[in-house]
């Protein structure tokens, strides 16, 4: 970790971490991996803009095209819905709907299928249990 007052991403090192959703730079670029993949062929785009030293905690923001997939999380994590439409489909339970300016947790052991309607970003927090 850099010493207070140094340099990180360009800015003085401070304890507070501002999301300029405005200027994220270059994503990562993934897919769903061909087992899980269940409809489309979404792209997910991801800026990971902060991880602990323990590598235990993510935030950023994360963006998915249209698609679905299935899901198996062993994490906790936070989402709040910049844009877009999402359904998700637990197994065993009814589907929820979700667009810009939902927030919700996934607990671990949710299992699934995460449906993108419409392009979907969210920011996200995730805890790696």
């Amino acid at each position: 970790m850099a010493p207070r007052g140094s340099s990180h991403h360009g800015f003085p090192m401070s304890f507070l971490l501002p999301f300029d959703l405005a200027a994220l730079g270059v994503p990562e670029e993934t897919a769903p991996q061909p087992e899980r993949l269940v409809a489309g062929n979404p792209l997910h785009r991801t800026w990971n803009l902060e991880t602990l030293p323990d590598g235990a905690l993510f935030a950023g923001v994360w963006e998915s095209t249209p698609g679905a997939w299935r899901v198996d999380y062993e994490e906790w994590e936070f989402c709040s819905l910049l844009a877009g439409v999402s359904i998700l489909h637990e197994d065993g339970k009814e589907p929820v709907r979700l667009a810009a300016g939902d927030s919700f947790v996934l607990r671990p052991g949710f299992k699934g299928v995460w449906e993108v309607v419409e392009t979907t970003r969210k920011l996200y927090v995730i805890r790696l249990i």
